[in-house]
C-alpha cells in the first residue's frame, strides 16, 4: 500500500452494500411511488444512488419480508421488452403510512450520508 492508495480510495470509495434493513427501507420509497420489480429496484439505485448497491440476495430477502409481513403484495406480469414475465411489487393499501415512515429513514440515511461527505 502507498499513500497515494489511501488518497484513491477516499477519491473514488468503492460502494457501499446495502443490509437488509437499508433495503427494506429503500424498497418501500420506491414502492410508495409505484410497483416494480427486482432487478429495476437494483439498477436504480445504482443509478439514483451511486455509491451504493443491492446485492440479489438481499434484496429478496428484503422483499420476502416484506410480503411475509403483508406490507407488499407481489404479482406476474409481462413486461414490454422483457423476455419473460416478472414479479412486480406493490405497497398493500394498509401498510402505507408504516411504508411511508420507513421510507423516511431511507430518506434520512441517504441525507445524513451525503451531508457528512
Amino acid at each position: 500500500m502507498k499513500f497515494e492508495d489511501i488518497y484513491n480510495f477516499f477519491q473514488d470509495p468503492p460502494p457501499d452494500y446495502l443490509n437488509k434493513e437499508l433495503a427494506v427501507c429503500y424498497i418501500l420509497s420506491v414502492l410508495l411511488n409505484g410497483e416494480s420489480y427486482g432487478s429495476e429496484l437494483i439498477e436504480r439505485l445504482e443509478i439514483e444512488h451511486p455509491n451504493y448497491r443491492l446485492s440479489d440476495t438481499v434484496l429478496y430477502s428484503a422483499l420476502k419480508f416484506l410480503e411475509e409481513e403483508k406490507t407488499i403484495t407481489g404479482y406476474w406480469k409481462k413486461v414490454e421488452g422483457r423476455g419473460r414475465p416478472r414479479r412486480m411489487y406493490q405497497i398493500c393499501y394498509n401498510a402505507r403510512k408504516q411504508a411511508d415512515e420507513l421510507a423516511r429513514f431511507w430518506r434520512n440515511y441517504i441525507s445524513g450520508v451525503s451531508q457528512a461527505m
